[in-house]
This record gives C-alpha cells, structure tokens and sequence, in this order.
C-alpha cells in the first residue's frame, strides 16, 4: 500500500472545501438580492419573483413552463411521476444520481424498475435497444429514458446537442418518453459551447439546479410542455413541496442563473487541478486522473495502492477537503467559494500526503 503522509500543518487555515459544489455560500450580492425580493404565496402562484424565475428558466430550455422545486431530487421523481406508471421500467445509465442518490425514490413512489445502460455504452443505440423492454405480459414495460448530462459519476461527461438529439430521437423511436437530470446542465452548456436549449431541444421535460455551480442555497426547476407542468404542480404538492413565500430563494436562484457564464472559471480551475495531478505522477506513486473532455467542474483522481479514506483523512488535515467515492477514487469539484489560490493548496497538499 502506498505511504501517505497524514501529518497536519498546524494552525489555523483557511478550508479549500472540494467535496461538492453544493458546498457554495450565497455573495453579499445574492444576499442583497433576496432581501429585495417581491414575495408573494408561491402555493396560490402569486409570487412575482418566482414566476419570473420560472418564465426565465423556461426561456433558457426551450420549454413551455417551468416549476420551481426545492430540491432536484424532487424534481427527478416528480418527472418519473409524471411519465410512468406503476410497474413500468426506466432506462438510465449505471451510477445516475436517479439511481444511486436518491434514497430508491423511483420504487418507493413511482413503483418503477430501473434498467441500466453501462457507463461505457454512453447511451449507444445498440445498448438502449438491448435494454428496451417492449410490452410483454411477463416484462416491466419500458416507457421512459432518463439521461444525466453532465453525468457525476463519469467526472462531469458532457453530452452536446447532437449526441443528446440521437439519444432523444432513439428513445423516442421506441415509444419512450424521455427527461434530462440537468442539475449541471448549465455546466455543459458552457463547456459545449451550445445554448441549454439547443441541448434539451428533444427532450420532454428537464430538471435543473440553481444550489450548485449557480451558488444559490435551495432551489431546482423542471421544465416541459405546459400542460404536462400543470400536472406537474400538483405533483410538487402531493409530495410536499408547495412553498409560500418562495421568492426568497427565487431571487437567488435568479441572480445565479443570470450569471452563469461565470462556470467557464470553474472548469478552468479544475482542468489546472487535473493537470497538477497528473504532473504529480512518479515511478512508484502512480495517480490516475480523469476529467471530463470538454472539461467541466469535476476531477477524479487516486494514488495507486492508497486507502481513499486514509488519503482523503490526510487531505483534511492540511485544509484540504475532497470526497472519497469507492475504490481508492477521491473527487474534487470546482465551484464559487474555491479560488486560483486554492488550486495551488490543493496541489500542495496532495504532493506532500502522496510524497511525491
């Protein structure tokens, strides 16, 4: 096994907090937006703020409407509501947060099977239509795909519009509905180069998240045809997510939103990061390193032979925080709160825990 040097520097430092860039604070400028916010009863679509929000969110999609939701996991399940029926599968890929992070929402409120397509497939023709459950007395139907772009667990993969079009049109083909988990989709757009709208133009409905990359504390969206977000509404209720004075967090969501052309300095700062990383790599302290191409906001990395907790532990020690994923695999993801400064920490910090 591989020696980590799990001494800490001593003294009090700054934290460069990497684990997640749910981990951004609110700028005194989105502070200073949500003070000013108009609120009204979200619950009787009177809230000014919110509505806006929604207009604006469903402008950058392409979409119809758009529905505020407290949270993209709400989201997600809401849209799996909304598409199937007790019983029936759903296609998406090994490792997607509908699959991993979400507390088995899909079987405990929608009664549905997952089938999943592995990572390397990257959602081909050929494994979606292997994995197509047509109607069958003995099969669990297949009525949706769900695709996550960018996907967590593939280091911030991007899919760009023509890949997700093909995806789309294939399911489609089949008879199958289909949703983008969007929670970075605003990160793919900039690193693709392509409009949101370009990149969900063929998919029914889309979620997004306003608490990551865009820094607001709460909020996601999903978007779709407007009749279907009238059903959508009442589906939000039915779980609990009917909110009141919500343009609070509207307003943050919409000062981030509107400022997400910023994200490029993210996937800047974790491309240095990778680099860094792999210029760490040594005859016998090997570390392997994956970021995404285009790159995004994420990075995965490992020192062969190593504990992750035990490296991870080490990390932390020095101010350093990531997030050890299984395997050996420590991920470490740009955001708002982590500067040019606290890539060179990182850096650092990993060169001194791995000795090399």
């Amino acid at each position: 096994m591989a020696n980590i040097d799990s001494r800490t520097t001593g003294g009090p430092h700054e934290i460069v907090d990497l684990r997640s860039d749910t981990l951004t604070q609110p700028t005194a400028e989105m502070r200073a937006a949500m003070m000013a916010a108009e609120v009204g009863d979200d619950d009787y679509g009177e809230d000014p703020t919110v509505r806006a929000l929604e207009a604006e969110t469903a402008a950058a999609l392409g979409k119809d409407a758009a529905v505020l939701t407290p949270s993209g996991t709400m989201a997600n399940q809401i849209a799996i509501l909304l598409h199937t029926r007790p019983g029936d599968s759903v296609l998406c890929e090994d490792g997607a947060h509908i699959h991993v992070y979400e507390t088995g929402g899909g079987a405990a409120l929608a009664g549905v099977q997952l089938d999943l397509v592995p990572l390397a497939e990257r959602m081909s023709d050929a494994a979606i239509e292997a994995r197509w459950r047509p109607e069958k007395v003995h099969a669990a139907t297949t009525t949706l795909l769900c695709v996550e772009n960018t996907h967590n667990r593939a280091a911030g993969r991007v899919l760009a519009a023509r890949e997700m079009a093909r995806i789309a049109g294939k399911a489609h083909a089949l008879g199958l509905r289909t949703h983008c988990d969007g929670a970075r989709l605003w990160n793919a757009a900039v690193a693709a180069g392509e409009p949101e709208r370009d990149l969900v133009a063929h998919f029914d409905t889309v979620a997004v998240c306003f608490s990551k990359g865009l820094g607001a504390p709460i909020g996601s969206a999903l978007a779709g045809p407007a009749d279907a977000m009238n059903r959508v509404r009442k589906l939000r209720k039915r779980l609990g997510g009917g909110m009141r004075q919500a343009g609070v967090i509207a307003a943050a969501a919409l000062f981030g939103l509107r400022a997400r052309s910023r994200l490029a300095e993210d996937h800047r700062r974790a491309a240095a990061l990778a680099r860094g990383l792999q210029s760490l790599s040594a005859p016998g302290r090997m570390l392997d390193v994956q970021i995404s191409d285009p790159p995004t906001n994420m990075v995965y990395w490992r020192l062969q032979g190593a504990d992750g907790d035990a490296l991870t532990a080490a990390l932390s020690g020095r101010g350093v925080r990531m997030l050890h994923v299984g395997g050996g695999w420590l991920r470490a993801v740009t955001h708002l709160g982590i500067t040019d400064a606290g890539i060179e920490r990182a850096l650092d910090s990993a060169r001194t825990v791995c000795r090399v």
